[in-house]
């Protein structure tokens, strides 16, 4: 019979396990993958984010106190990554739209986006907390609370968010089958 994350997760904390904390993340990458897969809607971004979140796990596995399941614990530890990757990201876009622009002389043409409708171009309609909690809900299976304990929301703005999203997506969905 195999070991539960918590029984993996006690052997790490105890004896910082190295096997067991790789079975933890062979268990659990899929999900933090995909999550962030969604998120960043880079596939290379997202693993390499998903590698900083399992590092910082590790790390930081002692602070564990098993009040929530590791998943909702190990997807807040891989938010967090999210969010400072995206701040580095917007800072580093921001030099080089000032280095661009210096150097440009004429404007991109528009990016030709067709009539293909996939769920990654209504993901990115959304607003960053949106798409947050409509990846953990609905493609992580996380529960309102599992999401409001790994983003540090409040349990009524991830209801508020999961539902507005939804709407969103629905009526992007809508519009697209119209145009198309």
């Amino acid at each position: 019979m195999a070991a539960s994350d918590a029984e993996l997760t006690a052997l790490v904390i105890a004896t910082k396990n190295a096997a067991a904390f790789g079975e933890l993340v062979r268990r659990h990458q899929g999900l933090v993958r995909a999550m962030l897969q969604r998120m960043c809607r880079n596939h290379a971004l997202a693993d390499d984010i998903a590698q900083d979140a399992f590092l910082r796990a590790f790390e930081k596995i002692g602070s564990f106190k098993g009040t929530g399941t590791f998943k909702s614990w190990l997807c807040s530890i891989a938010y967090t990554e999210f969010l400072k990757s995206a701040r580095k990201r917007k800072a580093a876009d921001r030099l080089l739209d000032g280095l661009k622009a210096e150097y440009q002389d004429e404007a991109e043409a528009p990016r030709d986006m067709g009539n293909v409708v996939d769920l990654d171009r209504a993901l990115a309609e959304l607003k960053e907390d949106e798409r947050t909690v409509v990846v953990m809900c609905y493609s992580c299976g996380m529960s309102h609370s599992d999401v409001a304990e790994a983003t540090g929301m409040p349990l009524g703005t991830v209801k508020s968010h999961a539902n507005r999203g939804r709407a969103k997506m629905q009526a992007w969905f809508a519009n697209a089958e119209v145009m198309a």
